[in-house]
């Protein structure tokens, strides 16, 4: 992870294309006790094309499982699947650092059609 101060290396758009980032909604989530960090297990329903996927998110500090049930996230859905611990993680749900360096989900301000894609 980057710290805010630090740029990542320049890169052209055509870099920025293959980076496919889509819009899904939370159709469950639980905690996940077995990771080596606290986490929370997420299926997020990206209609269409996608389906539902699978992602552990480090998300505990500002959201509670029981909470997310049909909200809407953006997510990396072109990256290989990672195993995390006994999880099979598919997709990387996104987030950005709250004041205290803890992760706060990207969400669309209002609901949107699931699967529309980052541009």
């Amino acid at each position: 992870m980057h710290e805010a101060s630090e740029l990542a290396a320049q890169i052209n758009f055509d870099d920025f294309l293959k980076v496919d980032i889509r819009v899904g909604t939370i159709i469950a989530a639980e905690p996940f006790p077995e990771a080596r960090k606290p986490a929370i297990k997420l299926r997020i329903d990206f209609g269409g094309d996608i389906g539902v996927k699978r992602s552990s998110a480090q998300i505990t500090e500002n959201h509670r499982a029981d909470a997310l049930v049909g909200t809407q996230v953006l997510a990396v859905v072109n990256f290989p699947p990672r195993q995390i611990g006994p999880f099979m993680s598919e997709v990387l749900t996104l987030g950005v650092p709250d004041e205290n360096g803890k992760v706060m989900l990207i969400r669309p301000d209002r609901h949107v059609p699931s699967g529309g894609r980052l541009y």
